[in-house]
Formats: C-alpha cells, structure tokens, sequence
C-alpha cells in the first residue's frame, strides 16, 4: 500500500493557493572550482544522491472522492532534467539580479502533478561565481528524518563522497481502484477518517492545521502570549502571486562577542538584531512608534520531546521595537525567552548540528511548518533562526560561500525571516510580497546597521 500523507503534509496541499505557495527554499552561493561547474555537473551530482531523498522521485496522488488523505506513489516518468533548470544572469550578474530572480522563481508554485521540487543553477554572477536555488514543497519534508535536496548535494570536502550505486525502478502506479480499494479499507478500521477527510478537503483545511498543530510539538507554558491577537502592523495585509527578496549578513564572531558582553544567547542576539531594524523601519516609513510598540515574531525552534527526540516547537515572542536602547532590547528579548532555555526542552546549537538530519535547509522548512500551524491573527512576522556547520561545505567540488534561506509567507503575512549560520557567517533571507514590501531592501540594510549598533555597545 502507497504511503499516506499526514493530516499536516495535506493540509499543507488544500492551503496552498496562488498567493502563498507552500514551498521552503533556499539560495547556495559557490565559487567555481577550477575543474569548472556547469549544468551537466550539476545534474550528475544530484542523481547520483537521489537514493538518500526516495520522497524526491515520489508525486502527489489524490484518491477520487476524496475518501482518504492523497497518497505518495513513484513518478514512472521521472526526469531529472526536469526539476533540474538552468539559469543565467547578463555577466557581471550583480546581487541585486541574483536577488530578483529568487524573487521570481519562488512567487511560482511547484507542479502538483510532479515530484514537488526544483532546483536551479544560476551561472553569471560576479566573481567567478555560480548559485544553486532549490525550492521543495513543505509536504516532502514531513519529519526531522526528512533530508532536503540541498542538503545532501553537500560533501565536508571538495573531492565528493562515492555515489551509491543503486538501480531505481519505480513501483507501478495503483489504478483508481485500488485507491478506493485502500481508503474503504481505512474506513472500516477507522469509520471517523471518511467524514473527516472529506470535510478537511474541501471545506475547511485551515481547522485541519490548527487541529493537528501538535504535531510539531507545543511548549504550550511559553505560547501564554496567545491569549492576546498581535499587534497591528504593515506586515499584516493582503498579499500578492508576486515575491521581492533581499539578505543581510554578519558573523557568527559579532553575535558571539555580544553574547559576551551581554549575556543571553546568540539566537537572543539575533532577535534583538531584528528588534532593532524593525524600529527603525517603522520609523522609516512615518509609523508610530511608542515605548510600548512590539512586534509579534512566531519564532520556531528546535525542542528535546520527551522521548529524548528532537522536534521543533512554534514559539512566539514579542520583539520589543519600542525600546530605543540596543542593550535593553537585548535583556527584553532575553528574559521572553528563558522560559524556553529553562522548560528543558531547549537543544544547543553544537548538538543540533551534529545530529543527522538536523541540516537548515530542513530545519527551516521544519520551522516554516510549524508557523503556517498557528492562526495568522497571532503573529506579524515568521523568523527561522537554525545553526549550521561552522566548517567549509562543498558541491561536486565547489566551496560554498554563503547560503540564505528562503522562508515561505503565510496569508496575510508580507515578511518571513530565515537566518543561518555556516563557516564564520550569520546570513538573513528576507521573503516578502512585492507589493506590500517594496522597501524589503531597506530593511536588509537596517539589520547590518542594527548588528554595528548592538557591536557598538561591546568593549574591546
């Protein structure tokens, strides 16, 4: 019998819509290696690791009448060249066009009646440089053992670990009969599963994500911030198809000595970092901003279960945006969250990047999954904060310099916020809606001043 979707991983289908695709994504910069790296490289890399991602060479299929949730069954007419595209930037391609072509391909939805991923080669760029783009479906990754392409396209060194060998040979396809066949079966065993499935689908697939939100875990003693809506903002609108996107950077050795000097933890220091580019982008655009103003971030992050495994958990926190002094701002963001480094639950950055499948690519699309659980009406902004390995990674030989992460909006949401750190850098992707977010470079270049303001305040 074909794996079933979860509630989650389906709901996650029936909400995606023409303005909020539901796919994580991510930006890879390389510097070419001298042996070179082109497209047919590229491909070869990644059909060799596909034997570590089965979900990725696996479609969508929908049981008629929807009896039973979908089911993932072998795509008998993989091709690899399909999912992965090429593109080109007019030489020099500076950051900006890098930019605006993530901004395009990501306000595009994958194909439902394909394996849910792409990825992208981009050759052009300035500095004898090549970028790799992937978007998966947040379906694909439906657990912390979910691997995520980008992720296994990496080796720690630039000679490349051997391929497997493996001979794939895809299932065949279960006929409409046998579908129904497998959902009436279901239905003996579970008679509740037939008017919930049906209901689920196609009226009310918002109840099913916020019903099975436990999914992902609670610290249900850190949401008693959900008892209240979140703050008016401009962050709160009706969104677009259409996508802007822009980074900001700094290192891991900056939010280290604040650490220091102040306390906390580096993930503290990177919300007040935030904190204090969204003051001053408030005020940037003539808004109102009094000693009280905050921001609500849904702030997913990575948990110890009970039975000693690791999840992720939605967290939401209020950023103070009103505090005009960096090292204040730090200690509010701080104390809000020590409930969570206190709950036992919290795992260290050091452990999470040891553990297998903790990579931030699936981390973020973990995190991603984790705030499209909670009603919109409890947060203005989404940021993914994950750690990564603090060692150069490399691409069928070609180091990776930089990688950002590309968060997914919600409805109603204009800004999502990935941050990672990898070999000495801490690197912000900002996803908005182009027409509610047409400053979001703005913003970006308010986070690197917020980090030299906050490294202001930290003797020598």
């Amino acid at each position: 019998m074909p794996d079933r979707l979860s509630a989650l991983d389906a709901s996650f289908l029936y909400l995606e819509d023409a303005t909020t695709p539901m796919h994580v994504g991510g930006v890879a910069v390389f510097r070419r290696p001298r042996t070179g790296f082109d497209y047919d490289r590229l491909v070869e890399l990644i059909e060799q690791r596909l034997p570590l991602v089965p979900r990725y060479r696996q479609k969508v299929v929908h049981v008629p009448g929807r009896l039973a949730r979908p089911v993932w069954v072998d795509d008998p007419d993989f091709d690899v060249t399909y999912h992965v595209r090429r593109s080109a930037l007019p030489k020099p391609g500076t950051d900006a066009q890098l930019h605006d072509l993530v901004a395009r391909l990501m306000s595009r939805p994958l194909d439902h009646t394909r394996p849910l991923w792409e990825t992208y080669l981009v050759e052009g760029l300035k500095g004898n440089q090549i970028a790799v783009i992937t978007k998966t479906h947040q379906a694909v990754v439906d657990g912390v053992g979910a691997i995520e392409i980008g992720q296994v396209m990496l080796d720690v060194s630039p000679t490349p670990r051997r391929p497997l060998e493996s001979l794939w040979m895809p299932q065949p396809e279960p006929s409409s009969f046998q579908l129904v066949a497998d959902a009436v079966a279901e239905v003996v065993q579970r008679p509740g599963e037939l008017v919930e499935n049906v209901r689920s689908a196609a009226l009310d697939a918002v109840n099913t994500v916020e019903k099975v939100a436990g999914a992902l875990g609670g610290l249900a003693s850190a949401l008693r911030t959900a008892s209240t809506p979140a703050p008016g903002s401009p962050l709160n609108v009706r969104i677009s198809p259409a996508r802007r996107f822009a980074v900001a950077r700094g290192t891991l050795d900056q939010f280290r000595a604040i650490r220091k000097a102040h306390g906390g933890t580096v993930n503290d220091g990177v919300l007040a970092v935030l904190s204090g580019a969204m003051r001053a982008w408030l005020m940037s655009r003539g808004e109102v901003v009094s000693a009280h103003t905050t921001m609500r971030a849904m702030a997913p992050l990575s948990v110890r279960d009970e039975d000693g495994s690791n999840g992720v958990a939605a967290y939401l926190i209020d950023l103070p945006v009103g505090e005009p002094n960096p090292v204040v701002r730090l200690h509010h963001v701080s104390h809000a969250m020590r409930a969570h480094q206190e709950s036992g639950q919290s795992v260290a950055a050091d452990t999470l990047v040891k553990v297998s499948g903790f990579a931030p690519p699936t981390l973020h699309a973990l995190g991603a999954r984790a705030a499209s659980s909670f009603s919109r009406r409890l947060f203005n902004v989404v940021v993914t904060n994950v750690p990564g390995p603090q060692v150069p990674l490399y691409a069928a030989g070609a180091r990776m310099t930089e990688i950002f992460p590309v968060v997914p909006l919600a409805k109603n949401q204009a800004l999502s916020i990935g941050v990672t750190s990898y070999d000495g850098g801490v690197y912000f992707g900002l996803n908005a809606d182009r027409d509610a977010m047409s400053d979001v470079d703005v913003l970006a270049a308010m986070v690197e001043e917020s980090v030299e303001e906050l490294m202001g305040t930290v003797s020598e």
